[in-house]
């Protein structure tokens, strides 16, 4: 396990043991979309901000990647949809776990989506990437959701699932959703073995956005993977600063937001 150790170490704060991942995946399923125009430009904001790692597919990192600012980790992602699709939660795989390793990658990240009518075919690609994964000491990221015609994708039950699907096949960090309870995101964080990040999800107002992440930080949660609330902000440098004194530095939320450069 000590490439997988060496490799964390590049992706979370080793004294808070959480991270602020900004995933920029975004473009593979949604198409050009405001605040990931200048991949070169925004890499710098959220480096420059302290976010710990990103999530790139694998075309992009020719882009921008650590050609400014500071020092910053990278996920490849390596499965996707698109929205034109007539089920966009069919996630399949677009990337390996060799080929991140060529490109420099830090991490590797897979998406899968619990209760649609291709979970398996999903479930069966994160087992085959996590297998991949062991063999070459690279760190696994399972973004693993609720979602499906019928199912509450912020229920703490169906997150719980979520949750354990994705350690059970070899996880070593998780993305979900936040139920909106930090009592009960607890009880899935404590149950759990590995570290559970919550997802950013669509753009709020920054108040909101790092009141949910306090929130869930407080809980034992290792941090959040924010895209849309952080490369879509005005100042998408100051924004993720603020996230990042939340996160590592226990800040209040509106304390936070008072101390941005």
């Amino acid at each position: 396990m000590i490439g997988k150790d060496i490799r964390i170490e590049r992706i979370m704060d080793r004294n808070t043991g959480r991270a602020v991942i900004v995933p920029m995946d975004h473009g593979f399923s949604m198409g050009q979309i405001d605040g990931l125009l200048d991949m070169t430009q925004v890499i710098s904001d959220v480096s420059n901000g302290g976010a710990n790692a990103i999530v790139l597919h694998k075309g992009l990192v020719k882009r921008g990647h650590r050609k400014h600012g500071r020092d910053i980790g990278l996920f490849i992602h390596l499965s996707g949809s698109t929205s034109l699709n007539p089920d966009p939660n069919d996630k399949v795989q677009v990337c390996t776990v060799e080929e991140a390793i060529a490109l420099g990658a830090d991490a590797v990240s897979i998406h899968i989506n619990l209760g649609s009518p291709n979970e398996s075919k999903m479930l069966e690609i994160g087992a085959n990437v996590a297998r991949d994964c062991n063999r070459w000491g690279m760190p696994l990221l399972i973004m693993s959701y609720p979602r499906g015609k019928g199912i509450d994708s912020f229920s703490a039950q169906s997150i719980g699932h979520a949750v354990r699907v994705a350690e059970e096949l070899g996880a070593d960090l998780i993305k979900t959703n936040y139920p909106n309870d930090p009592e009960a995101f607890g009880k899935i964080v404590k149950a759990c073995s590995v570290p559970v990040f919550i997802a950013g999800g669509e753009k709020c107002a920054d108040l909101e956005s790092l009141k949910i992440i306090r929130d869930s930080v407080n809980a034992g949660g290792a941090g959040v993977c924010v895209g849309r609330n952080a490369f879509q902000r005005k100042d998408t440098k100051s924004f993720v600063q603020a996230l990042c004194n939340v996160v590592h530095h226990n800040v209040d939320p509106a304390k936070a937001l008072e101390q941005r450069k």
